[in-house]
């Protein structure tokens, strides 16, 4: 168990990075993006509000799955005046985007148990270079930061019933937001996994084999919505055309969009660099850093971490796979990469597709660097050395509540102790050298481009859509977004006049 004063601690930092992580969100968008309306929360989300409700609307179907947040996100919205409709939905869409970097640096604690590295790993999602173009600071894109989040909410094993019940709760906005979370499933049986007793301390074990059943609410919420997801899947018709990618597509388009994605905002210079040297420049890159991921995992299981292990092929498998699944579904993300023309490919800009592969992908490398460099082999601790007894109280009592002990000793129960060693050494430098080249790709990218940075933006339309409802109450006037635009009835635009 941890003391009192590290969870309130945790809890704390834990708020003060998602504040931090949404005013990063916010900023990097800068005032023309966060004020220009976005595709379907303009021109979908707004005008089935109007026309269905604030109930109906959130379960309605769209694109063959359900978009919960997204909707929920627009309600709100609606409560404001009219005019602050597309400020007030980039506001909380950043915000969400910082609750998401909150919940992994808390989820993620198990895994990656040094916290500088976990900062890192929760400031993903605000900072990836391609973020701000489409999916930062949008309702229609929110999914993307669901997904991220979804393979810490499976996998983490909870402590307490309440903290069952609210893990329940965001798992069913989670996964009624983002179809694809089906690919982490399977992560849930990490939490059923109890932790292993320690030198056959058979209260211990049953007081953990108890916890077991508090993964059970997770459960019943992941696998429940996934239904509901599936079946809209199955009965909702979809209006985008299929693609038909080979596997050359894919894997070139892997390496020009999602990871040349990690290192730049500006795909397009990635694609000049492929026509002047060849599809080398990204191809290396791209091996490096899958077998930097490889490399983590088996040392994760030859130091006794497979939950380290598995999450970290877990998610670069996920993020493999929503890449290949997006181009396959969607003919307009299918651009044929292994094939393109020299034009196409400096034309290039950053596919909201690649920015939720890149957002696991680049989760997968720290979590491997995380391993390389806190290499700690988990060997089983003696009965007697790992429980003391309270002389006050006469009951065992946890020596991870002693100051300081929970360096010493991992979530599991079971000491852990440095490995040295050469091997050792270069397995820390490849580690810390990968999270420099990754926070170096950030401070880069800073502060962003969005690709609605050019407006038109929201509220200043409704000066002139003011005079126009004067004169005809009851009609409606067209407010221009990107790149869609809204018919806005006048009775919104002068109910608070």
């Amino acid at each position: 168990m941890r003391r009192p004063g590290t969870q309130r601690w945790s809890a704390a930092a834990a708020v003060l990075l998602g504040v931090l992580a949404a005013a990063v969100a916010w900023v990097r968008l800068g005032p023309e993006g966060r004020g220009t309306g976005w595709a379907e929360d303009i021109g979908l989300f707004f005008r089935e509000r109007l026309e269905l409700g604030a109930v109906e609307s959130v379960v309605h179907p769209y694109a063959g799955y359900l978009h919960v947040v997204p909707r929920l996100v627009v309600d709100v919205a609606f409560l404001l005046p009219v005019e602050w409709y597309v400020l007030a939905v980039s506001a909380m869409s950043c915000l969400l985007v910082g609750a998401v970097c909150g919940g992994v640096w808390v989820l993620a604690r198990e895994v990656v148990p040094s916290w500088p590295l976990r900062l890192v790993l929760a400031a993903v999602p605000v900072l990836l270079p391609a973020a701000p173009w489409e999916v930062s600071g949008t309702a229609a894109n929110l999914h993307t930061f669901g997904l991220f989040l979804a393979p810490w909410l499976f996998a983490h094993r909870v402590r307490t019933w309440w903290g069952a019940a609210v893990l329940a709760l965001v798992t069913v906005l989670v996964v009624g937001s983002e179809t694809q979370t089906v690919v982490f499933l399977p992560l849930l049986v990490l939490a059923w996994s109890p932790s292993a007793a320690r030198g056959g301390d058979t209260g211990v074990a049953g007081r953990r084999r108890s916890t077991r059943w508090r993964a059970l609410p997770v459960t019943l919420a992941a696998v429940g919505t996934e239904a509901a997801q599936i079946g809209t899947a199955l009965t909702t018709e979809r209006a985008s055309a299929p693609g038909a990618p080979t596997a050359q597509d894919v894997a070139a388009g892997w390496a020009l969009q999602t990871v040349g994605g990690l290192w730049t905002a500006d795909v397009g210079a990635v694609g000049r660099a492929v026509v002047a040297d060849g599809w080398a420049v990204v191809a290396v890159p791209a091996v490096a850093l899958h077998a930097v991921v490889v490399l983590g995992a088996v040392t994760a299981l030859r130091d006794g971490h497979p939950r380290r292990a598995v999450l970290a092929l877990a998610l670069a498998l996920g993020a493999a796979a929503v890449w290949t699944a997006a181009l396959v579904a969607n003919a307009s993300a299918d651009g044929r990469w292994s094939r393109a023309a020299p034009g196409d490919l400096v034309a290039a800009t950053p596919s909201r597709y690649a920015a939720a592969a890149g957002l696991l992908l680049c989760a997968s490398v720290v979590v491997a660097a995380a391993v390389l460099v806190d290499r700690r082999a988990a060997v089983p601790v003696d009965r007697r050395a790992a429980v003391l007894v309270d002389r006050r109280a006469a009951v065992p009592v946890d020596r991870r509540v002693r100051r300081g002990r929970d360096r010493a000793e991992d979530v599991s129960g079971r000491r852990r102790r440095r490995t040295g060693g050469p091997t050792a050494a270069v397995l820390v430098t490849v580690g810390w050298s990968v999270v420099a080249l990754l926070v170096a790709s950030w401070v880069g990218n800073v502060p962003g481009v969005a690709q609605r940075a050019s407006g038109p933006t929201w509220q200043p339309q409704f000066v002139a859509a003011e005079r126009a409802c004067a004169r005809r109450p009851s009609g409606t006037v067209r407010i221009r977004a990107l790149p869609w635009s809204a018919e806005v009835p006048c009775s919104l635009v002068l109910q608070d006049r």
